[in-house]
């Protein structure tokens, strides 16, 4: 067996990682201060972005879970993988080749980058089956519906072929086993073994954020297949229908930029969007649109204000009304604005590209109308507003509609959009709307699970209260000693050894801060190394682990990175200043106890004389 990754290697790939690009991937990040950039956490769900990170040490933190660590340790928690494939998955990304402990190859995987392995092996399967002749039936059905070779190229489009082991003796031969593909959700288990999942059907790769092939969505094509229209990879260790979204990974740069994200129904319809110009389009896979995508889209768009669009496509069908209500009770987790658009006559992206080109499916964004107004409309649609019962039956059934409109702007306006609506006095409506608040539930889901930023959890899992920078005291002895290690773990790498060195062997006066300055001066010697200063807050000890975690991605006040290495190379010296303030107060006292003739006398007077040398040097070179 192949040995452990040697060490310099391991450093090597996370010193040539940005760790902004690998988060990028699934949490859309913007600037919060000089070298430092914030989203939305993804390890829990949160309204206002608590989630910082700083490029340049390598190092994430999250001010509202404590969440943190390195680019290693984000891969492990969010992809599920070992160390060792965390570092094998990065290396890979930049093509550095890996040396192990006794000189072997890389080892084989089991887990989950084999089931990685796999699906992307029956990606390019699929893809290369549409070329053959048994695909024409699936080249046509695309072609009839606007997308030709290039177009199925873009998204990876395939075909599965009609045999029963087709893909299963391709991967075969590729090294997997049917254990690996039955866990890949890539065959059936049948009496006689595994068989092919997918037959004789059109095939897309569904991709995670990261633009990795988990699972895939098939639709039947032939009249003698008796199995569903669609049929997807069921759940697997990779595949969970509630939280993948088809195309986020073609669409979440642009949804990041434009902070707007355009939900459609199917996959076509998603190409028929990304093909006109919408290139923020995404469908989900064989469920319906929930909280959980929900919170996948918040960190990609960076939900954190009411400035972003989320537009959903709904067929005027009766399913995609009760579509659209099923939505509605969810789309309030979002901060960003809800629309809904439907195409005329009733097409979809799809169908409306095919009937009237790419210009009508861009038209669409154009026709969208809130949320709000959709889902009241489809309320008060089946009552005869034309009677005195029509109209009080369709206000008792909109009104809980508005009542859960917790914006206090947004509710008195939709109480006279509302009674114009239905053609009923204003005040009529406003004492329904606030029955309804009184006596309905109320969405508590809107509420934050997660303290904000500026709170703090009293006591870990382990009843020890955790220090964090809002429970420091105010005072300016605590501010000087926090920001003089905020400046040494954020920019040590550029400072001058000669002065952080001195400054940190002095003792600090908040216990709190005197345990972070311990595990920092450790590290002192290790400045130039990239990664040190992760390091050195895994050094401190508990419970103030968090504190210096907080402080090395907290934002540090200055302009640019020179402002910044100024001003924390000044607080330094004033720590030094306070040092030797605090030496000479004390000889002064001890001064007056001895004779003044005597040899301790002369070694104090002498070591006075050097104090204020050394003193007049560092106020020289601060000034």
């Amino acid at each position: 067996m192949p040995g452990r990754i040697r060490q310099a290697d391991v450093d090597e790939v996370k010193a040539r990682t940005n760790i902004a690009d690998i988060i990028g991937e699934r949490v859309a990040l913007k600037s919060a201060g000089v070298g430092s950039l914030k989203g939305l956490c993804p390890f829990h769900d949160e309204r206002s972005p608590s989630f910082n990170v700083r490029p340049q040490a390598g190092f994430y933190h999250c001010f509202g879970c404590g969440e943190s660590g390195d680019v290693y340790s984000f891969l492990r928690a969010m992809d599920h993988v070992s160390f060792t494939e965390a570092v094998e998955k990065l290396a890979g990304r930049i093509g550095y080749a890996l040396h192990y402990e006794d000189g072997g190859a890389a080892p084989e995987h089991t887990g989950r980058a084999r089931l990685y392995a796999a699906n992307s092996a029956a990606a390019e399967f699929f893809r290369t089956q549409l070329m053959t002749p048994e695909a024409d039936t699936a080249r046509r059905f695309l072609g009839q519906r606007g997308f030709d070779a290039g177009a199925a190229g873009h998204f990876g489009v395939g075909y599965a072929p009609k045999g029963w082991e087709g893909m299963t003796k391709a991967l075969r031969t590729q090294g997997f086993t049917d254990e690996e593909l039955s866990s890949a959700g890539l065959v059936s288990q049948g009496q006689r073994g595994v068989y092919d999942r997918f037959r004789g059907r059109v095939v897309w790769p569904i991709r995670d954020v990261t633009g990795q092939v988990i699972g895939f969505g098939a639709r039947r094509l032939y009249d003698d297949d008796k199995g569903p229209k669609y049929l997807n990879t069921p759940e697997t260790t990779l595949y969970k229908k509630t939280n993948v979204l088809y195309g986020l990974d073609l669409a979440k740069r642009d949804i990041s930029r434009e902070h707007r994200v355009v939900v459609v129904e199917g996959y076509t319809d998603v190409m028929a969007c990304h093909l006109a110009g919408i290139t923020t389009a995404i469908a989900t896979c064989g469920t319906a649109f929930g909280a959980d995508h929900i919170t996948v889209l918040r960190r990609v768009m960076g939900d954190d204000s009411t400035a972003g669009e989320v537009v959903f496509t709904f067929d005027p069908d009766a399913a995609g009304q009760k579509a659209a209500l099923r939505a509605f009770a969810d789309a309030k987790r979002f901060n960003a604005q809800t629309y809904v658009a439907t195409g005329p006559e009733g097409l979809d992206p799809c169908d409306l590209r095919l009937a009237r080109g790419d210009g009508a499916v861009r038209g669409l964004m154009e026709t969208k109308v809130p949320m709000v107004e959709f889902v009241l409309d489809q309320r008060i649609a089946g009552f005869d507003l034309a009677s005195v019962e029509g109209r009080v039956g369709a206000l008792r059934t909109a009104a809980p509609v508005v009542a859960e409109l917790r914006d206090p702007l947004l509710q008195p306006e939709y109480i006279r959009v509302l009674a114009r609506r239905l053609g009923m006095d204003t005040e009529d409506v406003r004492r329904e709307v606030e029955r309804a608040a009184r006596s309905g539930p109320r969405d508590d889901r809107r509420r934050d699970p997660a303290p904000p930023a500026e709170q703090t959890t009293d006591a870990g899992d382990d009843g020890v209260r955790k220090v964090t920078l809002a429970t420091l005291p105010r005072t300016p002895e605590a501010a000087l000693e926090r920001d003089a290690l905020m400046g040494v773990l954020q920019f040590g790498h550029r400072m001058d050894p000669t002065l952080v060195a001195p400054a940190l062997e002095l003792p600090f006066r908040l216990p709190p801060l005197e345990a972070v300055r311990v595990g920092v001066a450790g590290a002192v010697p290790t400045m130039q190394r990239p990664g040190w200063s992760v390091d050195a807050v895994a050094t401190v000890r508990e419970p103030y682990r968090s504190l210096a975690a907080e402080l090395l991605a907290g934002n540090f006040p200055a302009l640019d990175d020179d402002a910044a290495v100024a001003s924390a190379s000044d607080l330094l010296r004033r720590l030094v200043l306070r040092g030797l303030d605090r030496e000479k107060s004390e000889l002064l006292g001890a001064i007056q106890r001895v004779p003044a003739d005597s040899e301790e006398g002369r070694s104090i007077r002498l070591r006075l004389r050097e104090l204020d040398a050394r003193r007049q040097t560092v106020a020289d070179e601060a000034s």
